[in-house]
């Protein structure tokens, strides 16, 4: 006869695991004898052994207890069963490692990797480490509304990095992120007349859907509202946008569209 360590450790488990095993049922508990102690016989220990090996290939304690008292082809079955999730949460795991090992960058959280590609191009042009979080952060809510439409956004957002006044733009944009300059800088001017400029050549009169604009004035009033929240100076750049008549940065349509009807 066993007491419960020596039970224990003969099976390869732990005393306290035991007792658990004892508190859901799944391993009788046995009298005390006269000195107040369990014994545990051979039986026992046959019962602790299957319930080991099974716990520790990855059965749920919750279905041990009816496989143990299961015919050969109800085990079969519980087995195939439990062998199929295994798989799944085998595939799932394999996924959130991969997603890991792409995370080797804390700008890579949350978007794709042609996003990623587009933010050290903008390294390599000059812009300022500051102004590449402020463009990550705005890809982070983009990619987040339009995950579909990245791979059709992004060839031309490559494509407009040729224009030297988007270059501009960007080093404008490092160069009063990295200062400390007021609201009244003449940067600020500059980098509106640009934007004013660039959205001139992006709209095109007559494509403007009502419905679509008011499903995307979500996502655009976010983006406006990060710009501003990361550098209070973004609203004097979002005035001076809509002083030359236009709704915003984000938004490459005249003001007056944005505007109800006197």
């Amino acid at each position: 006869m066993l007491t419960i360590g020596q039970l224990a450790a003969f099976a390869g488990v732990t005393a306290r695991a035991v007792r658990h095993y004892h508190q859901i049922g799944l391993l009788p508990e046995p009298a005390r004898d006269a000195s107040g102690y369990r014994r545990y016989g051979a039986k026992a220990a046959v019962s602790l052994i299957k319930i080991r090996t099974l716990a520790n290939a990855g059965v749920p304690l919750s279905e041990i207890g009816q496989m143990l008292e299961a015919d050969g082809s109800t085990f079969d079955e519980a087995i195939q069963r439990i062998d199929s999730h295994l798989r799944d949460e085998i595939e799932r795991l394999e996924s959130s490692r991969k997603q890991i090992t792409q995370l080797t960058a804390g700008e890579s959280l949350a978007l794709p990797p042609e996003v990623t590609s587009y933010l050290d191009r903008l390294r390599e042009i000059g812009v300022s480490e500051r102004m590449v979080e402020a463009e990550r952060d705005g890809w982070i809510l983009v990619v987040a509304r339009w995950p579909e439409r990245i791979h059709q956004i992004m060839p031309a957002k490559f494509a407009h990095l040729d224009d030297p006044r988007l270059v501009r733009l960007y080093r404008l944009g490092s160069e009063l992120l990295d200062s400390d300059a007021g609201d009244d800088d003449p940067r600020l001017e500059e980098a509106a007349d640009i934007l004013a400029g660039l959205a001139e050549q992006a709209y095109t009169p007559g494509e403007t859907n009502p419905d679509e604009d008011a499903q995307h004035e979500l996502p655009f009033g976010l983006l406006d509202a990060l710009a501003v929240e990361s550098d209070p100076r973004a609203q004097r750049l979002l005035d001076l946008m809509r002083e030359r008549g236009w709704a915003s940065w984000t938004r490459t349509r005249p003001q007056r569209l944005t505007e109800p009807a006197d």
